[in-house]
């Protein structure tokens, strides 16, 4: 089967086509016959940094859909054929999506309906897992996300436009939320109100702080922040008594500084959000809820979802990688002959 491999730390010049053996699945584990590969911040950074402790070659990304082809033992063997999304493939394992057919644990390979492109299932993964985790911190908030469950709550999406706003939006307003979103540029506001934000400000160009209390008067409850350290000032400006700040990234030597006093009195809380290491408990119901948003038709991509597909064969996964690493504006996909 094809595979990309890497067995260094480095660029994109460091991931390399190679032929390797169709693996055979272990007890509790599928194999997947991957379609579509999807790609994250998380691919390229780690991609940067030494394989992890014990392995000599990794195939990378941790997102990806496709059709089980066979099971191991210890699992129902009428999940071959099943459309699927994977998530966290590569994590702390050799075995990531960008190859023609990947193993997983069991649990790892989520039923993808037939409504639903393979495009939007390697479109899942960390992103909407992501974007759940953030909107199920709140303080006397739902812990799962469901039509209704946030009804009369208001979310900020810094960053409407990136994989993780997008999913925020999509599914706080499957929820029930009010949704406001902050972008950087006109064609991003665009993407943010094809998403479905209620609102869209332009920070570079308009009173951020401002426009957000004009939409909300009495704050927000809940921030989905992608640059906690450059947006500290306008969360804390905007936020409701009680609310969650919940940051899932930051630039590579951003810092978060607080100032307390003002904290103090809204009872604001700063949360970090890890999809890796979030705890079982909630990962289990982020599964759960992403997918029935998905079964629902709640979580689209595309450009009219406000999620543009930058789509690359598997041979040029470096052009995919450096595409991400630069910037690009909305998701980039393998697809795997």
């Amino acid at each position: 089967m094809k595979s990309v491999v890497r067995t260094a730390a480095g660029g994109p010049e460091v991931l390399r086509l190679a032929e390797r053996p169709v693996p055979g699945p272990g007890p509790g584990e599928v194999r997947v016959r991957v379609h579509v590969s999807g790609l994250n911040p998380t691919d390229w950074r780690s991609r940067r940094r030494a394989l992890p402790p014990g392995m000599s070659e990794q195939v990378p990304h941790q997102d990806g859909a496709g059709v089980i082809d066979t099971v191991g033992p210890q699992v129902d063997p009428a999940r071959v054929g099943q459309r699927v999304w994977i998530w966290e493939a590569a994590w702390e394992r050799p075995w990531g999506t960008a190859q023609q057919y990947t193993l997983v644990p069991d649990r790892q390979a989520v039923p993808l309906p037939d409504h639903a492109a393979f495009a939007l299932g390697a479109a899942l993964g960390i992103p909407a897992l992501t974007a759940h985790r953030a909107l199920t911190v709140h303080d006397g908030g739902p812990a799962r996300l469901a039509p209704g469950t946030l009804h009369g709550a208001t979310v900020l999406v810094a960053g409407g436009a990136g994989a993780v706003g997008n999913a925020a939006v999509q599914l706080a307003r499957w929820a029930g939320a009010r949704v406001v979103t902050t972008v950087s540029s006109p064609a991003k506001a665009a993407l943010a109100r094809a998403a479905g934000a209620h609102g869209v400000f332009d920070y570079r160009a308009q009173d951020a702080v401002a426009e957000v209390l004009a939409f909300a008067p009495e704050g927000v409850d809940i921030v989905v922040e992608v640059a906690p350290g450059a947006n500290a000032a306008l969360d804390l400006a905007v936020t409701a008594p009680g609310a969650v700040v919940a940051s899932y990234s930051a630039g590579e030597d951003e810092r978060l500084s607080v100032p307390v006093l003002s904290s103090l009195p809204k009872n604001l809380r700063w949360q970090s959000v890890f999809v890796y290491t979030v705890p079982p408990a909630a990962k289990q119901q982020a599964l759960t809820d992403v997918a029935a948003a998905v079964d629902a038709g709640a979580l689209r991509v595309g450009e009219a979802a406000g999620l543009p597909l930058h789509r690359y064969p598997l041979e040029h996964v470096a052009d995919a990688h450096t595409a991400l690493e630069q910037g690009v504006i909305g998701k980039v996909l393998l697809d795997i002959p």
